[in-house]
This record gives C-alpha cells, structure tokens and sequence, in this order.
C-alpha cells in the first residue's frame, strides 16, 4: 500500500525537544501530516508548521483530552484509508509504518494494528521502568490497544471516532465498539515507538495512577455490563484495595488493634505474591500502592456522577 495513502496524526502539548525528535522520524511521502496542539507555550506549534505539517490548534476555552485531540486530527483527513496515530512525546521506529500497512493490507477485518512501544529511558526511573513493562502487551489478537496504532479511517468514522469527554482511557473504549461493530484489533510482533515518560517524580507516577483508577470507573460505567464487562474487575480491585480494605481496618481498631494488624497484613503478603509472579519486587510494591491512587481516582468519578457535574480537568499526560 503506498504511503499516500496514509494520513499521521499526532498530539501534543508543550513537549519540546521530544516534539522535534517525533518530527524528524517521520516518514516521508505519506499523504497527510496533522498535528493537533492542546495549548503549547514551547513553540511546538511554530516547529510544526515549519516541518510542514497541518495544525489544529485546539479551542482553548474546552477542556483538553487526548480524545477530543485525535478526533479533531481525524476531522482533517482527507482522502487517507489509513491513519497513524502518535503522541507527541513518541518517535516512530524504522519499519513500523511498513509492517503495519502490510498488515492491514492482508488482513481487511482489521481496524487496528499496534506493535511494541518502549520506554527510551527505562533506567531513569523506577516510574519510567513500570511504564516500560506496561506497554509490553502480548502478541496477537488483542481487546485494545494504545495511543500510538495504525487504524484504518472508515472503521474509526463509522463508530463516531474517540469519546471526546474521556480523560483517559479512550482507547480501549474505542475499541470495544470497534470490536462490537464487528472490526478486530491485532498487536503485531514488531517494533513501534519509542515514548519517553520522563516520569521522575513521585507525584507524577501518583497523578498517572490517580488518572487510571477514574478510566476504570467510567469505562466500567459505560461499557461494564456482559458480555464486555469493561474494565469492571480492575474498578473493583482499586475499590476494594484501595478503600473498602482501609476501612475495615480502621474499623477493626475499635474491636482490637491486633485484628487491625492481622487485616493489615493483608497488604505486604500481597507485595509478596506478586514478586513472587512478576519477579519483580519494585512492580510488585508499586502495583499494590497504586491501589489507593486508583481508589481515589474512582471515587473522584463516582463524586462528580453524584454532583451531576464532570470531574475537573486531568491533565491526558
């Protein structure tokens, strides 16, 4: 398939040498390059513009999502079967944008193809380790896939694209309505992005986590009911870890702090377990600590549900 056939759509905000780095892998002779900016003070929208590339500079008076982002992106392609999607602080590796143009070139039921994205700097962080580990999905037929996939543009149109009020977690809300219009979405065995977190910080990994928990309530809010059943089993996890176990601990002071202690134990057995699983002892810890991150993402939702109002803007990086 030729590359004019392709359209790139990449979003960004304020990513700065990450943004020119993303630019300069581009491929050349694709048919369009889009680039849509959720309010950059770096330049990113003066450096777009010189390499080329269509922007859209986003309403600022809206809130900014990843979501309404890309949808805005898609709003500008013209005549493109196919569309790469990209964040703005990922590079493409050589041969990606080959590989997945054959493959959904062979295969006409699929909508989605991604391949493996890896962390650049993996060792500058523990926080930048775990990302690494999440973005390492097996290989094949897959319910979802992540801000960086190659999509074929009728299949997103014909299900009304990204849901723009989701701050996070649009992806594999997109694709479970892709694959209940019947499309299918595959994770190749093949190299695709290089993405640098640059997650240093503490707050910052607490943030991303907070952000997770509130995807898992309103994906399982939207699409929880069989046969889907999204996203429930990760809500009620981060709900009865980083909640309902709090509670009854602290409840248990009252009838005997030695109750208390034994439910607390709770906690580091399933560090234990985990480690003992993954072989990894850091990703263990995390994983349980993130629980009460997610908790109090959940709970944000549930309280904006109540309020009869959307939660405030979350930052989508």
């Amino acid at each position: 398939m030729s590359l004019g056939r392709l359209a790139i759509v990449i979003i960004g905000r304020n990513e700065g040498a990450r943004f020119l780095a993303c630019l300069d892998a581009l491929p050349k002779g694709v048919g369009q390059v889009i680039y849509v900016d959720s309010g950059s003070t770096d330049g990113s929208i003066e450096a777009a513009r010189d390499y080329g590339a269509e922007v859209v500079d986003l309403d600022r008076d809206q809130p900014f999502t990843a979501a309404r982002a890309r949808n805005a992106g898609v709003a500008r392609i013209e005549g493109a079967e196919l569309v790469q999607f990209l964040d703005g602080d990922c590079t493409l590796r050589a041969g990606w944008i080959d590989t997945g143009l054959a493959r959904l070139q062979d295969d006409e039921g699929l909508a989605v193809v991604c391949g493996r994205r890896r962390e650049r700097f993996p060792g500058a962080s523990v926080f930048n380790r775990l990302c690494d580990a999440e973005w390492d999905t097996p290989v094949g037929p897959a319910l979802a896939c992540g801000g960086d996939a190659m999509m074929r543009v009728e299949a997103l149109r014909a299900v009304d694209g990204y849901n723009g009020d989701l701050i996070a977690g649009e992806e594999p809300e997109l694709c479970v309505r892709l694959r209940a219009a019947g499309w299918r979405i595959e994770r190749l065995d093949a190299e695709m992005t290089w993405h640098d977190a640059a997650m240093t910080r503490f707050g910052q990994w607490w943030k991303r986590s907070k952000r997770a928990g509130h995807a898992f309530a309103e994906g399982a809010a939207l699409h929880g009911a069989p046969p889907e059943r999204h996203w429930l089993r990760e809500t009620r996890r981060a709900l009865l870890w980083g909640a309902v176990l709090p509670l009854v601990i602290l409840g248990a002071l009252l009838v005997s702090p030695w109750l208390a202690l034994v439910l607390a134990l709770a906690y580091p057995a399933q560090v234990v377990r985990l480690a003992l699983r993954d072989r990894d002892w850091a990703r263990a810890f995390f994983n349980v600590l993130g629980k009460f991150a997610e908790a109090q993402g959940a709970l944000g939702y549930y309280l904006s549900r109540l309020r009869g109002r959307k939660q405030g803007l979350v930052e989508y990086k």
